[in-house]
């Protein structure tokens, strides 16, 4: 299966900073479905060349099983160009672009893009950032967009709702899957829980992280639950074709392909599905 595809089966994307050698090789053992080696804001400004390197290095000696991405410099960055130049064509899965507002700033790298959307002109430009035939995917930029409009997000994301729906529904239009923004309570893992739950609510396909104590509960949440599948398997045995009366609801062909899905997310999720 290619990367591409692979893609809508994430569950849970971690950063590592990519001058952090010990982050990167403990990343390895790890259970995120995806790695995203950080060239940006977690690499000091005068360590960027010497992470650009590091992170080119981990992407050819590869990650296993697991996807891999880079995040790049923003497109306004003073180390955006060299980023394009060394990036191109990586052995990275994809790359991560932060804070793009607008198509015209979607860069070349010859493989397929991550675009984050963290911004007032972002966020109304997103149904065209998805639409670009060489973005993959969206991911929310929730503390820049929280810090751009002044929106003080309460303990359930209060403020921040239409903003988290509106990357959703772009990336929808297009089929594409779309990554809820990190979380920075570290401590607080019932928040992150339920942080987590409201974000597969929404309709995000996985989410962020930035500490490994957030994986199981990602996973968990943006995976099937065992209920899900039994539910999904029963129904596909019981369809009959056109619509029909189901546990006292009426189903018809888009449940059973929803169904179907289920049961393929579950089979990534155990490792069953053959790359």
């Amino acid at each position: 299966m290619k990367s591409i595809d692979r893609l809508k089966f994430v569950r849970s994307a971690l950063y590592v900073p990519a001058s952090n050698a010990r982050a990167l090789e403990k990343a390895l053992g790890l259970s995120a479905d995806m790695i995203i080696v950080d060239l940006e804001d977690a690499v000091p400004e005068d360590a960027k060349a010497q992470a650009r390197n590091a992170a080119l290095a981990y992407a050819k000696a590869g990650v296993g099983n697991r996807l891999l991405a880079i995040r790049a410099n923003a497109f306004d960055s003073a180390h955006h160009a060299d980023d394009v130049a060394a990036l191109k064509n990586c052995a990275a899965d994809f790359v991560v672009l932060p804070k793009v507002e607008d198509v015209s700033e979607i860069s070349d790298f010859g493989v397929p893009l991550l675009a984050m959307v963290e911004t007032p002109k972002g966020l109304f430009n997103a149904r065209s950032i998805a639409g670009h035939p060489t973005v993959a995917g969206l991911i929310a930029g929730i503390n820049d967009i929280a810090a751009q409009t002044g929106i003080r997000p309460g303990p359930n994301r209060e403020g921040l709702e239409l903003s988290l729906q509106m990357i959703v529904l772009a990336a929808s239009e297009f089929g594409k899957p779309r990554f809820d923004g990190v979380c920075n309570r570290l401590d607080d893992l019932d928040g992150f829980d339920a942080e987590c739950r409201q974000g597969a609510t929404f309709g995000f396909t996985g989410k962020t992280l930035i500490h490994p104590n957030q994986i199981s509960s990602a996973n968990a949440a943006f995976g099937p639950s065992a209920s899900a599948i039994a539910e999904a398997e029963e129904l596909i045995a019981a369809s009959r074709g056109g619509a029909q009366r189901f546990k006292g609801r009426m189903i018809e062909s888009m449940h059973v392909e929803e169904a179907k899905l289920t049961i393929e997310r579950s089979r990534h999720a155990m490792g069953d599905v053959i790359d």
